[in-house]
């Protein structure tokens, strides 16, 4: 899996990723030890209402930024977007007010949201090759899973010596440093958008920069709607959603409430779920040599629906030793299971759409995903805390249930026989005289 990084250019982008995300890491402590002195016993509301403010930010402009990146090059806007996130970190430990912390965070998740799909839509240029692209992937996710246990233990190692606020300069120096090696990469251009041939009665097709900005802002969402398994991805990223809410919001709850286990147990469990996650992230580039993405991303979809039943069980037990193991195994699993839908994501992306399409259509994606994040996250706290665990349980259950089964219906059977390119499809090759070529390094445009 390491041998991608002898790739100059990604050795540096991943480099930036990996230090921009241990500098959010950091940022995300000291946001919680800062919300505690503003608000005190009502930080976690406040925290609460952080993270809808940073998923609404993530909706929101990603769609945007998808309809203007080809405006912009794509070395000028992550580096601009590290700037600005170094910039509302650097003002953070400066503010006395709570709405101040909920307009920072969406200036801060806002250029996050610009950086990570311009960040997507790079590597797969960078790594033409479906293999070395495939283990970018995976090293990828063993990024974030490595950052979501390396980040709590340096901020803690750094608070024995300092105060919180100083993490925040820590975050600044991330962010930093990424936009740094981002201007020391040699990024490759972009492929030229496609030119439609001209429609009858017309002279010529309408160009791109002529439609409305609403047209350009959606042309992602009608791309992922447009190809059957990218509407299969949607809802696939729902049921992850349901099961990773309820980890979030909940691995708490689970720890102190119902199994009356020490804090130190709660980074346990998160442990747990992110060792799932890394484990299959290294297994998966070889598996999916000799395995369509289709049957490993559905599998991994439909295993969390008999996770969500195992936790089911767990939870309406009223006691016993062997509830906190099956706990941790359950959470493992979930890991697993998530790790096992969204690795291969970008893969099937790049093999679903032109080129030219990444960028706007990975920002799409970015925005829809965590829409499904912003449905699942109150749920599973508003339930959870009203009705009890079971029903939290239950109700994200059934809608990680119903996604699968939908994306299994939605998915084409003959996809898993065509791993190299997009099925022809004349639903997803709606353009007069353009059709798709399945070749190794991507779909491209041939007359």
């Amino acid at each position: 899996m390491l041998s991608v990084l002898r790739n100059r250019t990604y050795r540096h982008l991943f480099a930036a990723q990996v230090i921009a995300l241990v500098g959010t890491g950091l940022a995300t402590v000291a946001l919680g030890l800062l919300a505690y002195d503003l608000a005190g016993a009502r930080a976690g509301s406040v925290l609460g209402t952080a993270l809808a403010v940073k998923m609404v930010a993530y909706v929101a402009v990603a769609p945007v930024v998808g309809a203007v990146a080809h405006r912009i090059p794509r070395r000028a806007l992550m580096v601009g977007s590290d700037l600005v996130r170094a910039a509302v970190a650097l003002a953070l430990p400066f503010v006395g007010q709570v709405w101040q912390v909920y307009v920072l965070v969406f200036a801060l998740q806002a250029a996050s949201a610009a950086f990570t799909p311009t960040f997507q839509a790079v590597i797969p240029d960078v790594l033409p090759q479906e293999r070395e692209y495939t283990r970018a992937l995976s090293l990828s996710r063993l990024a974030y899973d490595l950052e979501s246990l390396f980040s709590p233990a340096l901020a803690a190692a750094l608070l024995a010596f300092t105060s919180y606020d100083r993490l925040f300069l820590g975050t600044v120096g991330g962010f930093l440093a990424s936009a740094a090696l981002v201007v020391s990469a040699v990024l490759p251009r972009p492929a030229p958008a496609p030119t439609p041939a001209p429609a009858p009665g017309r002279d010529a097709a309408e160009p791109s920069s002529a439609r409305g900005g609403y047209a350009r802002a959606t042309e992602g969402v009608r791309v992922l709607l447009r190809v059957p398994r990218l509407r299969a991805l949607l809802l696939l990223n729902l049921a992850v959603a349901a099961a990773g809410a309820l980890v979030t919001v909940n691995t708490v709850v689970y720890v102190r409430d119902h199994l009356g286990r020490s804090t130190g147990d709660v980074a346990f469990a998160l442990g747990a779920y992110g060792a799932g996650s890394m484990l299959v992230a290294l297994l998966l580039p070889r598996v999916l040599e000799t395995v369509a993405d289709r049957t490993v991303m559905l599998r991994g979809a439909l295993s969390l629906t008999v996770v969500f039943a195992a936790v089911g069980a767990v939870t309406a037990a009223s006691g016993g030793g062997w509830r906190w193991p099956a706990l941790l195994v359950a959470w493992a699993a979930f890991g697993a299971g998530t790790s096992t839908v969204l690795t291969p994501t970008g893969r099937l992306v790049r093999r679903s759409v032109r080129p030219a399409d990444l960028t706007p259509v990975f920002a799409a994606q970015f925005s829809l995903s965590h829409a499904a994040w912003l449905l699942t996250y109150p749920l599973a706290g508003w339930v959870g805390a009203r009705a009890g665990l079971l029903a939290a349980v239950v109700a994200l259950g059934l809608i990680g249930l119903a996604a699968a089964v939908a994306a299994v219906l939605l998915w084409p059977a003959r996809d898993a026989d065509r791993p190299a390119g997009p099925v022809p499809d004349p639903a997803t090759t709606a353009t007069p005289g353009i059709r798709l070529a399945p070749l190794a390094s991507g779909p491209v445009r041939t007359r």
